[in-house]
């Protein structure tokens, strides 16, 4: 009997320590949890009465949610108690230590890589332009932090067009020149490369025209990180700096709702541009579509005719409230496009970035995207290259190449896939396309296969009701192709047609210029990341081999980074 009781003893002291476990846990739980408290952003005032009596005088606040942890000895009903020190905020992840999960909310489009077409049957090819660069940055983001991009997230042609090459401007008053080169295909030596380039008309900046900008910033809560709202205020900074005294700034912001922060500012007041950022602060809800309503509006109202007119839009794209849907958004970005008002995007961070969203606005808003992921590719975009951000030289910029099927039997655009055109869209001013800026270089590539060459194409059945393969007359000419650019002016609504027949030639790969080479090596560097089928030979080394001997002179370091990040993707790929 007394065993019994001993061991009734014991069971229940036991039950009892399990019991008081579980209740200290709850307790040091509800200390360390935070409260959510609200608050209001306070709006800075306009700089000057004069300055601000052509908008409305309403102004609008923006509800942000602002995370405070409890203090010690500040939970109701529990004795003071040490409380665990919270993580500190961090930045950029240690190279190798970002969590995979936090890739799973980033949005990018499935790109289908064009194919080889034959030219008998598809003798135009035509696309829009694209100067965006967004995508470079955020490959060299990936692997920085030892990690492959995903394979849709790699855009060959804004890899190739986030440098410059040394091409010549126009002589004439065409805002831009054009650049042919053929050459041995690098990873097919059987294949041929094609390059063409645009070089747009530079613009001294003492001469550039007045800018009338506002800033469209997101500053809900997914913004708070150091490399999002943090580095979105160092870089716009900088490129405050560079303005002159006669430029104007505004700056509208969005959360939960939309607020005019600071009115159309000259420039001369910089302190009040620069201390209006300073304020921002982080928290709230992304209702992107009335900021986008509102900044639109504050831009139209202080026009500059024959200035430069655009909005920035800085954001990681995480759209949450409002218009959240892509549609709704691209089709008010479309209407607002109309205004004359140009769109510059700006994607910060990583986890919930939405590139997909941001390339799109960009594309509909007669405008250019870049990633900006340190402070120096902020002042490459919007110091060093503020000419081409801010001013646009010529919109609506279309190719359309006409192949000669007697000496090309096949050909491959490579990239451009979310801008390619139908060939009836070229001659038809009311389609999109592609705008450039002043000194912008644009670099698009073609691997033709000779006529004659071995070559595996989807079978198609002729049409019974017309002749396939009649050539004219002038496919006996000796050319082998045909470049057409329509473009207008920024202000016009009419093309203007350029034409540039190309004849048949044939150079060594060592023969050709170091800008040709360089762009061969990106490219394949970027179907390489892509894994693409169409890779042919090439491996990194040789896309490291291509590209350190095309390095040339490297203004900025950019062509040294590139070297640097082929490396970084070797030592990934072995693992």
């Amino acid at each position: 009997m007394y065993k019994w009781l001993l061991l009734f003893v014991w069971a229940v002291a036991i039950c009892s320590g399990c019991g008081g476990s579980h209740s200290a846990k709850s307790a040091e739980y509800s200390q360390a949890k935070p409260s959510v408290q609200p608050s209001r952003m306070a709006m800075i005032a306009p700089a000057s009465p004069a300055e601000s009596q052509h908008l409305e005088k309403e102004t609008f606040s923006a509800d942000v949610m602002t995370i405070v942890p409890q203090q010690a000895g500040q939970v109701p009903g529990n004795a003071p108690q040490p409380q665990p020190v919270p993580a500190p905020v961090t930045g950029l992840p240690e190279p190798g230590k970002q969590k995979t999960e936090e890739f799973h909310t980033e949005a990018y489009d499935r790109i289908y890589e064009n194919p080889f077409l034959a030219a008998a049957q598809n003798p135009l090819s035509t696309f829009s332009i694209d100067v965006d660069t967004a995508s470079y940055a955020n490959m060299r983001r990936f692997l920085t932090q030892n990690t492959m991009p995903p394979k849709d997230s790699v855009r060959l042609e804004e890899l190739i067009n986030y440098f410059t090459y040394d091409y010549q401007p126009p002589q004439d008053n065409t805002p831009f020149a054009s650049h042919i080169e053929i050459t041995q295909c690098p990873w097919n030596v059987e294949h041929r490369l094609v390059r063409i380039a645009l070089k747009g008309r530079e613009i001294v900046m003492d001469k550039r025209p007045l800018s009338n900008l506002v800033f469209l910033l997101d500053v809900s809560g997914s913004m708070e990180d150091p490399n999002k709202l943090p580095l979105l205020k160092s870089g716009l900074k900088l490129l405050v700096d560079q303005l002159g005294e006669n430029d104007r700034v505004a700056i509208v912001v969005y959360a939960g709702a939309s607020g005019l922060v600071l009115p159309s500012t000259t420039c001369s007041h910089k302190e009040k541009v620069l201390a209006a950022m300073e304020e921002l602060a982080a928290g709230g809800s992304t209702n992107g579509g009335e900021g986008i309503e509102l900044a639109y509006r504050v831009a139209i109202e202080n026009f500059i005719k024959g200035g430069t007119n655009r909005i920035i839009l800085a954001t990681d794209g995480d759209f949450n409230v409002g218009a959240t849907d892509q549609g709704s958004l691209l089709r008010l970005i479309e209407e607002k496009a109309k205004s004359g008002v140009f769109l510059t995007v700006l994607g910060f961070g990583m986890g919930n970035y939405k590139d997909s969203t941001l390339e799109k606005l960009a594309d509909k808003g007669n405008g250019n995207y870049a990633y900006i992921d340190t402070i120096s590719e902020a002042r490459k975009s919007l110091v060093e290259q503020m000419s081409g951000t801010l001013i646009t030289i010529a919109k609506d910029v279309k190719i359309q190449v006409d192949f000669n099927p007697a000496l090309v039997q096949a050909y491959r655009l490579l990239g451009y896939e979310n801008r390619m055109l139908r060939a009836e869209d070229f001659k038809d001013d009311t389609k999109d396309a592609g705008e450039i800026g002043a000194g912008h270089t644009v670099t698009a590539l073609y691997e033709i296969v000779p006529a004659g060459k071995p070559m595996s194409l989807p079978d198609v059945d002729p049409s019974k009701y017309q002749s396939q393969g009649q050539v004219t007359e002038a496919a006996k000419s000796g050319e082998l192709l045909t470049v057409r650019i329509r473009y207008k002016e920024p202000t016009g609504d009419t093309s203007k047609p350029l034409e540039f027949p190309v004849q048949e030639q044939m150079k060594k790969l060592t023969q050709s210029s170091q800008d040709f080479r360089f762009a061969a090596a990106v490219a394949l560097f970027g179907m390489i990341l892509r894994d693409s089928k169409y890779k042919g030979n090439g491996t990194l080394d040789l896309v490291w081999e291509l590209a350190a001997e095309a390095k040339g002179e490297d203004k900025g370091g950019y062509r040294a980074e590139f070297l640097q990040l082929v490396k970084k993707a070797q030592e990934i790929s072995k693992r």
